[in-house]
């Protein structure tokens, strides 16, 4: 499956904004999907993640209740809700997929990726 995500951008703190990962190529309802981010300097971590029919989803302690990970299998895509941002949101954010019915939070898991979409938050 190929993976196109789009939607990043500038924004200051305490903004939204919603970033999109179009899937083609194969069934994207076979995937469980993942968004990842990676800092200048750190890890790639996960901050959401989604089953393959919705149903189950996953936020990071440090998203919780602020991000929103959603898809829509009808038109292959998945998103993420980002709201109230803050400057430490500032990253490259990567879509990935796994074929498999949840996601995991493990980035080595997962067998595709998104060439990924850079947040900035200003402060």
């Amino acid at each position: 499956v190929q993976l196109q995500a789009s939607g990043g951008g500038l924004v200051q703190a305490g903004g939204s904004l919603r970033l999109s990962c179009a899937a083609s190529g194969r069934t994207f309802s076979s995937f469980a999907m993942g968004w990842f981010r990676q800092a200048p300097g750190k890890e790639r971590e996960c901050v959401a993640a989604i089953s393959r029919s919705g149903g189950t989803t996953f936020a990071a302690d440090s998203v919780k209740g602020r991000f929103t990970i959603s898809r829509d299998n009808a038109k292959n895509t998945l998103y993420l809700q980002m709201d109230s941002l803050k400057p430490e949101d500032t990253a490259v954010y990567y879509c990935a997929a796994v074929e498999k019915q949840y996601a995991s939070v493990n980035s080595y898991e997962y067998t595709y990726w998104g060439q990924g979409t850079l947040v900035t938050v200003s402060s």
